[in-house]
């Protein structure tokens, strides 16, 4: 079963830009698209309750942003009965200068990223002039997710703030305090199923890639060119291995490995939060101002008191929220995505000690895509964890909550505890009170019969360690590594030009190196 992860996806990467005013990506020249209209839909042989999908035309229109334009595309809710009701799947396009390859499917991970915002607000930033040039670039934001047919649970901010943000009567990790949880998520579980319908039971990725299969031939591509970070890797990997054939130049940035069940994954994360936290105390204490003195080991251990000890002594916001361990490690894992981001870690802490709890929930808040004006423009955190119960073994594993947070506590003694109040231990009881049932999907994931797949690992990625990379080029049959020897969750696009020459020559002309670079 595939293993969750802390939302690993280049969308919080995206999000940062808003929360910090930097540019972690390269800036490129804006394009503004603008080749010939792509040929109408394939016309391949389905099977004939398919044929209405498949053969769908797709009617465009402009879509706010200069060069952008805009569509939805029909799929089933339910694809073991495709005669049955229908949901919409909306997709933003960046047409190539020139005659394209092709389409380029993108998706920025999650599970809950939107690939529609993702190419309507930042196509210059998450691929290179090249793919630009030669690619109709698409973002789709996979069913569920926000502009398609979305999942709704609460449909009231304040709600949705006591459910992110509450805090309990009892201590957490105690009895009590798991008693509190679960009546608070059987009641948002309930929201879900009321509000969602029949779509709540249809998430996983085996839906969101027969719904690829669809987009790409009402696209007119013959074979599906992909580039999926983070999550979106899961969405590539489970596409090539019920379409083989039809796979063209899949790239997968930030891997997921699909044979590790769900609790192991996340100690395995958490692990990776714990890695990229000691090399920011690394980097802190070699340079100036740090708020930390001493020896690296010394520091975390200090930063592991705070996390002890901030339940007790209720800083509260200008907003009435009150600050608690699990929003305080939500807050720093968000500054771990990128080493770009270290600084802003720095002032975390710094403002921490000071008790300003407002700045550590502008970090949190930055995480679950909340706005400054206690607003949720998206579904992101809703779309996770039920994609989560959908697909994951959470529910099946055998291992109790408090077993489990006491394994990942274990991994990674900073920070895995307190992260785990507010990911794996929702998880895992929502999953295990979830009003439909879990998919069946593949086990193994060879993909027989594939092109050629690029997996791309970065050697210290807190969010997908690079074991994940190395184990699922491993299990493709047509899988090859690309190396990044540094910090960060995923790489593509991000101005490393050993990286970017490296997948632009494959994307492009189809150059598959000879070796692993080791960039």
């Amino acid at each position: 079963m595939i293993s969750r992860r802390i939302r690993a996806t280049a969308a919080v990467l995206a999000a940062a830009l808003l929360l910090t005013g930097c540019l972690p990506l390269p800036f490129i020249g804006g394009g503004t698209g603008g080749g010939s209209e792509r040929p109408g839909p394939t016309g391949e042989d389905v099977d004939a309750e398919l044929a209405e999908f498949y053969t769908q035309e797709l009617d465009w229109s402009s879509c706010g942003a200069s060069g952008i334009d805009c569509t939805e595309v029909t799929v089933p809710v339910d694809w073991s009965a495709p005669g049955g009701d229908t949901i919409t799947i909306a997709i933003a396009r960046h047409k190539a200068k020139g005659t394209p390859i092709g389409s380029l499917l993108i998706n920025p991970g999650g599970p809950g990223g939107s690939g529609y915002d993702f190419v309507h607000d930042s196509v210059d930033y998450i691929v290179t002039p090249a793919v630009l040039d030669n690619y109709d670039v698409i973002g789709f934001d996979p069913r569920g997710v926000n502009h398609s047919s979305p999942v709704v649970c609460y449909t009231d901010s304040a709600e949705q703030d006591e459910y992110l943000y509450g805090t309990y009567d009892e201590p957490y990790g105690t009895q009590g305090w798991l008693d509190e949880l679960t009546a608070r998520e059987k009641a948002w579980a309930a929201a879900c199923e009321q509000n969602t319908g029949a779509l709540l039971g249809h998430l996983d990725a085996g839906s969101v890639a027969r719904d690829m299969d669809v987009i790409r031939a009402v696209l007119g591509d013959t074979k599906l060119h992909y580039l999926g970070y983070s999550y979106g890797t899961y969405l590539g990997t489970m596409y090539a291995e019920l379409f083989p054939e039809k796979v063209g130049r899949m790239v997968l940035d930030g891997a997921v490995d699909p044979s590790v069940g769900d609790l192991d994954g996340l100690a395995t994360q958490m692990a990776g939060f714990d890695s990229a936290l000691r090399a920011y105390m690394t980097w802190c204490l070699d340079g100036s101002g740090c708020p930390f003195a001493g020896g690296v080991d010394a520091a975390l251990k200090t930063v592991r008191q705070m996390l002890d000890t901030v339940d007790a002594r209720h800083f509260t916001a200008a907003d009435g929220r009150v600050l608690d361990s699990a929003s305080v490690a939500t807050g720093i894992i968000f500054t771990l995505y990128s080493e770009s981001y270290w600084p802003e870690l720095s002032h975390l802490f710094e403002q921490l000690r000071k008790g300003d709890a407002d700045t550590v929930f502008r970090y949190a808040d930055a995480y679950n895509s909340r706005s400054a004006d206690g607003s949720y423009p998206d579904n992101s955190m809703d779309i996770y964890t039920a994609v989560t119960c959908d697909e994951g073994d959470l529910a099946t594993d055998g291992v109790s909550t408090l077993d489990g947070l006491a394994k990942i506590d274990a991994a990674a003694p900073i920070l895995g505890r307190y992260a785990a109040y507010d990911d794996y231990a929702v998880l895992d009881v929502v999953c295990s009170n979830w009003p439909v049932p879990v998919a069946t999907l593949p086990t193994a994931f060879d993909a027989v019969g594939a092109a050629p797949i690029m997996v791309i690992g970065t050697t210290n990625d807190p969010a997908t360690p690079y074991a994940n990379a190395q184990s699922l080029s491993q299990q493709l049959s047509s899988g090859f590594l690309v190396t990044y020897r540094g910090e960060g969750h995923t790489i593509y696009a991000q101005g490393v030009s050993c990286i970017d020459d490296t997948v632009d020559a494959y994307l492009v002309s189809g150059t598959v190196p000879s070796a692993d670079p080791q960039c």
